[in-house]
This record gives structure tokens, sequence and C-alpha cells, in this order.
């Protein structure tokens, strides 16, 4: 019995849940009968005030007296993709699937902790949208180009690859431009919230650049395994960018997050964070049309990269592949038989309708993929949107020393330009085995192998 076994089972998810896997244990090694258990905690979820002193059920009786008990009594139906995902992340799916507003949920292979949805989560929503399950970098994106340029150069023109990367993007907290870039984003509607508006001169000096946390720049070799838009079979020089919608993106995030909350305050503590603005109130328009605005200006970005580095290198693009996450949808799906017209909001998640392309990365040593998403109903037509953390940012930097990371990036022949320690490979779950677990999800038309990496220098802290 597990954690989503308990939940079936009527325990909130949180502290009781833990308490409730700690009893399980306890009855385990004191001899009691597995077949009874589910008989066992059922008794206890009836009616827990009449176990509170029992020394073996007490402490899970009382976790359930404290719990906040689920905020609706048929929570919506989710499927989890992957094993050994993090307790919590789990916690965090299932209590999102409690909301009133919830009609269905998936949890991807890469999940992993997250606020209020956890990263690698996928909620279907009925006239609601929910700023922490969006996510606070919003609108983040993969885009990859496949450049005429032989793979040869990789190795004889290292310097000079190395050179445009540098020159034609920033990485780093608050990183912008001096002489600013040019992009019809600008001309867009930058009032339609007062978040947008007063950050729009600050969006502008960051249009082109990278940011940092996670997000990266970098040339390899890509790998395709059939022709993909009249791009024939073969190998390639590619150039691989994941970015968003730097700090203006976070500030919509952070405001909206906490009107969301302040027009909730009925909501549980450990529901606090799932706080939704509904779609028809001025509240959520607004939000929706700041985070429409964001989705095109991580575009932006990306463009700019994109177009401004094959310009440096005198070199014509052959292929062009983007797709975002961070990101709610107005969609149509079945649902419990009904077709009905829902947001799809997917955080940390790759859309994967039925031929539809997407980017899969993996990590700074490890390949990623190029994909063809085919249409599973029962994700929400969703995949992972890459390999997915398995250690915290501070553990990451207490536990690894660059000499044995260089080892590790020699033997993948990746040449790393800057990064920080807590973004090294072994931060990172194995992507194969990420790929293996949502087969049902894509196809693989093609492979990227990072070979010169750029990410935000160390000791820079993730800001979006």
């Amino acid at each position: 019995m597990n954690t989503k076994d308990l939940i079936a089972l009527g325990v909130p998810p949180g502290e009781a849940t833990r308490r409730g896997l700690e009893f399980i244990a306890n009855f385990i090694l004191k001899g009691g009968d597995k077949l009874k258990l589910s008989a066992e905690v059922a008794l206890i979820v009836r009616a827990p005030g009449d176990f509170s002193r029992d020394p073996l059920r007490g402490e899970f009786a009382k976790a359930l007296l404290k719990s906040a008990r689920p905020i609706t009594a048929a929570p919506a139906p989710w499927r989890q993709w992957g094993e050994g995902l993090e307790p919590e992340a789990v916690n965090q799916m299932a209590r999102a699937c409690q909301l009133p507003v919830s009609v269905a949920g998936a949890l991807m292979p890469d999940a992993h902790f997250g606020y209020g949805l956890p990263i690698g989560g996928v909620l279907a929503t009925e006239n609601a949208v929910i700023p922490y399950a969006v996510g606070v970098d919003i609108a983040c994106r993969m885009k990859m180009t496949v450049l005429d340029l032989p793979v040869r150069e990789l190795d004889r023109r290292r310097e000079r690859l190395i050179k445009a990367i540098e020159d034609e993007t920033r990485f780093g907290i608050g990183a912008r431009f001096e002489r600013v870039r040019q992009h019809e984003v600008l001309d867009a509607d930058w009032s339609v919230s007062p978040v947008t508006k007063q950050n729009k001169m600050r969006a502008w000096s960051q249009l082109g650049t990278s940011g940092s946390g996670n997000h990266f720049v970098e040339f390899g070799v890509f790998t395709a395994r059939e022709k993909i838009q009249g791009l024939e079979p073969g190998e390639y020089v590619a150039l691989l960018s994941h970015s968003g919608s730097r700090g203006t993106g976070a500030a919509v995030c952070e405001h909206y997050s906490q009107l969301a909350m302040e027009l909730h305050p009925e909501l549980p503590k450990e529901h606090k964070q799932l706080a939704w603005l509904a779609l028809d109130s001025a509240e959520g328009q607004e939000y929706w049309a700041a985070m429409e605005l964001m989705g095109r200006y991580a575009a932006a970005n990306h463009a700019l990269i994109h177009q401004h580095l094959a310009e440096n290198l005198r070199v014509t693009v052959l292929l062009d592949v983007e797709n975002h996450h961070n990101f709610a949808w107005k969609e149509r799906h079945v649902i419990g038989g009904v077709e009905r017209d829902v947001v799809v909001h997917r955080k940390g998640a790759t859309p994967a309708c039925a031929g539809v392309l997407g980017i899969i990365p993996g990590s700074m040593a490890s390949p990623g993929f190029v994909v063809r998403g085919k249409g599973n109903a029962a994700s929400l037509k969703s995949a992972s949107h890459g390999a997915g953390r398995v250690m915290s940012r501070k553990k990451a930097t207490a536990t690894f020393e660059w000499y044995k990371v260089n080892r590790v990036l020699r033997e993948a022949g990746v040449h790393l330009i800057s990064a920080g320690l807590d973004e090294v490979p072994m931060v990172y779950k194995n992507i194969h085995a990420v790929m293996a677990a949502q087969t049902d999800l894509v196809e693989v038309l093609g492979q990227f192998e990072p070979k010169l990496v750029k990410m935000a220098p160390h000791g820079e802290r993730p800001e979006d």
C-alpha cells in the first residue's frame, strides 16, 4: 500500500499520509495481516477520534484529526506515469485534484515538488485558471534550429561558436542588453495588466536573453531518425535553447497568485497555493491576457537568440521546432465519457497532441529528443518536459565538486562554457528511463547530443 492507495481511501495528502505510511510499516512489523490493511485504514479514517490514544494507530489518527479534510467529496481522477516519484509531488497532484474546479489530472514521469502543482503536473479545470499551476516562469519553452553547418565544425570552430553564444545572448540575474533588441512583440498591448504595463521597459531590456536557473543555450549534434518537415534523416549541427518570460513573467505570477489566495481565504493551508481565478471574472481575464502576452514574449526571446546566432555564424536554418510548458490552454477533452471545454494547465509538461512536434531535453551531458505527440487522452494529451530533478539546488551545491563533474562531462564529450553546480548532470533523472515511461505519449523522431553548453555562471540563483 502506497501514498496513492491511502489517498484513495480518503486520507488527506500531507502529514496524514506520512503518518499513514508509518502506521502501515509498524502494523506489518508487529505481525499484522497485510490483507486487512485497507480495512484497518478505512476504519481509522472513518472515526479517527476513536483511535487517538491507541499505541499503534494514535499518531495516524491524530494526524487525520488535524489535517484539512478533502475540499471536495469526489476528487477528480488522475493518472501517474513513471515509478518512484517524490511522495510530496504525488501528494501535490492529489491535492490539486481535490479542488472543486478540478476535473482531471495527470502526473508526468519527470515530476518533482513545486509550488502548488508539482513540476510535471497536468491539471484540467472548469472555468478557472490557477497561477501556480501555470508556474512562476510563465511560458518557459524549448526551441531547436538545425543549421546548415558541417558537424566537424563543432570541433574545428569551437571558439567561434562559443563567442557567438556569448555575443548574442546574456545569462544571469537581471541579465540584459545595453543595446536593446527589437521584436514585434513590443507592439503588442502591454496595458492588458498593470504588471505587464509596469514591466514593459524591463522586458524590453531583457529581450533575447536567457536568464538563470536551468536555462541554457547549447550547440550539439542532432540525429534525425526519419524525415522531419523536409529535413532528411542524418546528422546535423543544431542549436537548442531553454528559457522563458524572465523577470516580467515572474512578476505576473507573483501578483496574480497573491490575488488568487486573497480571493479564496477559505482554502485549507495545504491548498493555499492552488488558489484559482474564475475565467469569467475581471481578475481571471486580466491574468489570462497577461499570460498570453508572456507566451508571445518568451517565444520572442528564443526567436531573437536563434536569429542572431544564425546571422552571426552566417548559416541558414534547415529545421525549426519549438514548444512551451508552464502555460494554460483552453481545450476540449473527453473526461468521464463526456466531451467538455476545460482549461489544461501544463506545469513543466509538454503538449503532446496527435502529430504535434515537441522537444524533451535531458541534462548537459545526456541527450534530448524531438518527439511527435500521440494524443493520449489519459494524459490530457501531454508528456514530460525534461528529465526532472532528483536533488534540490542547495543539496547539489553541497554534494558535488567540479573536478568530479568535469570528468563526467569529458566522458560525454561536452565542453561546458559556464554553469552552476546545481545544474550538473547528476541532479537529473535518467532521461532514457523517463522516455521509456512515456512511450504511449510520444514517439521519438530524433536525438540531440549536447556538445557546447552555456548556462548562468556558478553562484547565480534561479530568478524564474
